[in-house]
């Protein structure tokens, strides 16, 4: 526990060093203003954002369409991961499919998904699968077929079927590997929907940023880009915090 507070606290020393020195940096002129606003300026942009109410529909906005694309996108990644890891030979069949898939640049098919599917949340939402689907496929994937073979075939002699062999021996060996792909995932999502935002929206925090970076409002730029990462850090403790409890056994 006491690692835990020092840990917490050289991290917290390391943020506020980082800060001091980027706002004595600017103010003395070393750094210019209008490419690096100051953090006190940022600050107080939140601050007023926060105060006025205007940043929560545009962050509740981001957040839902990167909640449907992490769920969408981890829910069929562990799906097509198990399914794959067990069949071997369909997922020879579909690995360079699946290869070729995974290279496609996600920037390239934003604007495609801004056709198919509009302006809307769904535009997003796609872009946001595509990305954490294959995050979590691989990972889940390489996470079954890493279960030794030994605690497989034991639990095979003694008469389980696929499901409970499913539930008492894959499923938790291969949860390090998901839960891994997942605390990735997180923000990969959040970046993709922001991307889509960017390219083409009415609301959400992309489009905040987007509007920033027009006139030049690099205060407003820097400080949705706070706004994200904060929020992510809250979704990547709970995420955390949910790993704890599940994989609670192996303490």
């Amino acid at each position: 526990m006491r690692a835990k507070i020092s840990l917490l606290l050289w991290q917290i020393l390391i943020a506020v060093a980082f800060l001091c020195t980027w706002q004595m940096l600017v103010t003395t002129g070393k750094l210019d203003k209008f490419f690096f606003s100051r953090p006190s300026d940022i600050a107080g942009r939140i601050l007023t954002w926060l105060r006025t109410g205007s940043i929560w529909p545009h962050l509740a906005v981001t957040l839902e369409e990167a909640a449907l694309a992490f769920a969408f996108g981890a829910g069929a990644g562990i799906a097509c991961g198990f399914a794959l890891a067990r069949s071997p030979k369909l997922g020879a069949l579909a690995d360079p499919f699946i290869r070729v898939l995974n290279a496609l640049p996600r920037v390239v098919l934003a604007p495609i998904f801004l056709l198919w599917f509009g302006l809307g949340i769904w535009s997003k939402v796609a872009l946001g699968v595509t990305v954490v689907f294959f995050i979590v496929f691989f990972n889940t994937h390489q996470g079954v077929r890493d279960v030794d073979k030994s605690v497989v075939d034991n639990a095979r002699m003694l008469g389980a079927s696929e499901w409970q062999l499913t539930r008492h021996v894959l499923i938790p060996s291969a949860l390090t590997w998901v839960f891994s792909s997942l605390h990735i995932s997180i923000g990969f999502a959040v970046i993709a929907v922001v991307v889509g935002e960017y390219l083409g929206a009415s609301r959400g925090v992309g489009y905040l940023i987007s509007q920033a970076e027009g006139v030049f409002d690099t205060t407003g730029v820097f400080a949705g880009m706070a706004v994200l990462s904060a929020s992510v850090l809250l979704v990547g403790w709970g995420v955390n915090r949910l790993e704890r409890w599940l994989l609670r056994w192996k303490s």
